[in-house]
């Protein structure tokens, strides 16, 4: 919840709401750290993510997504989580998040911990997702390979936007390199 001000989401406020609501307007969460299940399997770990009612029909569906995305899920769908790579547990996180068929998928540092062929592989996944329509959002720290991919950057700096605009226009920002890169 916000210190102050408000959150909105298509016209609508949603700072006070529980996650299971704010899930159910389209928001995911792909939070830092992953966060999965461990002792649950990756195919358990990725229903958990299609709870809602309404999306259980797609179940399916949305499964065969995932696994289009990330064989090697498939491959691993009956290991328990924690015995999974860094790379395959941000594959699962991810994977989880898209379960609920989010209009806005939000990312915290999702390269954090990934070897740098991982993180090339993340970053090429996530322009995959936006091509098929997905809004993403994310807060990372590969400034650099963040800002290609970008069609809006915000720089913060203690709490405060103190510059905006494209990801190009950031690259070629002298604050912006200078500071970050």
């Amino acid at each position: 919840h916000p210190k102050a001000g408000t959150i909105e989401f298509r016209g609508r406020r949603i700072e006070q709401l529980p996650p299971h609501e704010i899930v159910k307007l389209g928001i995911a969460m792909v939070p830092e750290g992953r966060r999965l299940f461990p002792k649950l399997t990756v195919l358990e770990n990725l229903q958990v993510g299609n709870y809602l009612p309404e999306n259980r029909p797609q179940r399916a569906s949305f499964l065969a997504e995932v696994f289009s995305l990330f064989p090697r899920l498939y491959e691993r769908r009956s290991q328990l989580a924690q015995t999974l790579s860094g790379g395959e547990s941000q594959m699962l996180a991810v994977g989880r998040a898209l379960m609920s068929n989010p209009r806005l998928l939000a990312m915290d540092e999702p390269s954090l911990g990934l070897a740098p062929n991982l993180v090339d592989t993340l970053f090429d996944t996530v322009q995959k997702l936006n091509a098929q329509g997905r809004t993403i959002l994310i807060v990372e720290q590969h400034v650099s390979q963040a800002l290609e991919i970008a069609d809006r950057a915000y720089l913060l700096e203690n709490g405060s936007v103190v510059l905006e605009g494209t990801g190009v226009e950031m690259l070629g920002d002298e604050h912006v390199k200078k500071a970050y890169l």
